[in-house]
């Protein structure tokens, strides 16, 4: 080593890196994305093989791998599986602290869908109804926030 690198104190540099970025779902995610905002309806599709079902949908069965075909509507409503609540803002986030972010299995699911709560935040706890609230249809663009949020229910 040199006697130079004995002396000098490594420059660091703390920061962030916003990296938004788009992608293209393919033919099943568009037609769950286009279900929300045309219809205001949220599909999931089942496997035929072992009867699990996915939303938001898959093309194959993660638990089979088999191609999965079937299409079905599923409720609004839904049970909280697991969730963290957000107190601080961050440019990137969707919502205005306090809301949560939670894992919320559908009736009719297998498997949960991420999104956000943004009231009663406090009162929010495993196996919590919850139901979606779609934005007003003028306002949908065809993405996962086409559901405004979930609310708590009773």
């Amino acid at each position: 080593m040199n006697s130079w690198e004995n002396e000098v104190v490594p420059l660091t540099l703390k920061g962030q890196i916003a990296v938004p970025y788009t992608w293209w779902v393919g033919e099943t995610g568009s037609r769950f994305l286009m279900a929300l905002r045309d219809e205001g309806k949220i599909l999931g599709n089942r496997c035929r093989r072992c009867g699990c079902t996915y939303v938001p949908p898959r093309k194959n069965c993660g638990r089979c791998f088999g191609d999965i075909e079937d299409w079905i509507e599923l409720g609004r409503k839904g049970v909280v599986t697991a969730y963290t609540i957000i107190r601080y803002p961050f440019k990137l986030q969707p919502a205005v602290p306090p809301f949560a972010y939670a894992i919320i299995r559908l009736d009719g699911a297998d498997v949960g869908l991420v999104h956000i709560i943004k009231k009663d935040v406090d009162k929010i706890h495993n196996g919590a109804k919850v139901r979606a609230r779609f934005k007003e249809k003028s306002s949908r663009k065809g993405d996962i926030m086409d559901i405004e949020c979930f609310e708590m229910q009773g």
